[in-house]
């Protein structure tokens, strides 16, 4: 444990509150903030938006990738499509296929969650039989033991947490039913759809470890459990079914929206809500510093009010070590207070430690998404 050299102080002409009030010289706020919001902060007034480089020089810089547009993301296996975006703690892959898969798959290094961006579909686990559709998030424990059957074609964003489970997180004095109660996670059943499958047939089991695949052949099915107890399973919930906190006065961290905290990372859900409607609150996420956080954000559905030219299936990826905020369309409407409320769906992965992309995501880079925060 360390104790963080904090001493409110004042500076200059300033806000009293964070995200409201703004004095009328500077209507431009920067947070810098350390361990991604719950640290201490220090919150700037400037002249200008901290996002009005005109020029930029080296790798370290926003960028912004189509997943869709991802080729080698079409496998029947989600063990041979490519990690896009990577560290030791989390991996991200999307995946996309429409034909039932021909062997079962395992994941030895760590828990798998699947965002099903389109498609629907039945998962079959060592837990039983469960209905897949879009919007769903699925959380799949270590070591378990599936596949899906698809119904339509599938399109599914993969973040793995390495060597380390999923759990939820703390939601502190709003109570444990906030965002959303644990009640609606559902689990899958031994229900007759999962005997149906019960066979004799030989079946193969594809095992991840370490990156690499063994293949295991039995001469039945192994996912022939007549039943389970215990606390541990796979765990499904969907971002219909989160109720986002809201204020009215005050524009909420994306930590307020948390949904999954992995090992050294945490996976939040935007979802519609109603926009603040004090007149002297911010009604765009505030421009920020990522100090300590490489910041993700998977596009799924929507309007999404904050950037332009941003379509279902893109991803920003935004590293630690500089502001960035709302675009200038975006940043003047919240301004002008012209929407009342967000109809966006996104999924964000904040890092603590530095993600690396690979060659297949650098082949769906979008190169000019860098002056996308310059003026028209």
């Amino acid at each position: 444990m360390h104790k963080w050299i904090t001493f409110p102080h004042r500076e200059g002409v300033c806000s009293k509150q964070a995200h409201a009030d703004f004095p009328q010289e500077a209507i431009y706020e920067r947070e810098a903030g350390r361990s991604g919001f719950f640290g201490p902060a220090s919150h700037f007034h400037h002249q200008h938006a901290p996002t009005g480089w005109s020029e930029w020089d080296g790798e370290l810089k926003p960028r912004a990738f189509d997943f869709s547009d991802v080729e080698t993301a079409t496998q029947t296996s989600p063990w041979a499509v490519p990690h896009l975006l990577h560290n030791a703690n989390c991996k991200v892959r999307v995946w996309k296929f429409d034909k039932e898969m021909s062997h079962l798959v395992r994941n030895a290094d760590g828990d798998e969650l699947l965002f099903i961006h389109q498609g629907k579909a039945d998962l079959f686990c060592d837990y039983g039989h469960l209905k897949v559709t879009e919007g769903d998030y699925v959380m799949i424990p270590r070591s378990t033991t599936w596949r899906i059957e698809p119904h339509e074609p599938m399109f599914v964003l993969m973040i793995e947490n390495t060597d380390a489970a999923y759990t939820l997180p703390e939601k502190g004095m709003v109570g444990n039913h906030a965002i959303f109660d644990p009640a609606v996670l559902d689990v899958p059943k031994i229900d007759e759809a999962f005997k149906a499958q019960y066979s004799d047939q030989s079946t193969q089991v594809h095992i991840k470890r370490h990156g690499d695949v063994s293949v295991v052949t039995y001469p039945f099915n192994p996912l022939d459990a007549i039943g389970w107890h215990g606390d541990l399973a796979v765990v499904r919930v969907n971002w219909r079914d989160i109720r986002p906190l809201m204020s009215h006065r005050y524009h909420l961290p994306p930590s307020a929206h948390t949904t999954f905290v992995g090992q050294g990372f945490v996976v939040c859900t935007f979802v519609p809500r109603p926009i603040e409607s004090d007149p002297g609150a911010l009604k765009v996420p505030f421009y920020h510093s990522n100090d300590d956080y490489d910041e993700v954000l998977f596009y799924h559905a929507g309007d999404f009010f904050s950037r332009d030219n941003i379509e279902a299936g893109m991803v920003t990826f935004h590293p630690a070590g500089f502001a960035h905020g709302p675009h200038p369309k975006a940043f003047k409407a919240g301004q002008e207070y012209k929407k009342k409320f967000t109809d966006e769906v996104a999924v964000m992965i904040d890092t603590r430690h530095a993600l690396e992309f690979s060659d297949e995501a650098k082949q769906v880079e979008n190169q000019q998404y860098i002056y996308s925060w310059q003026e028209k």
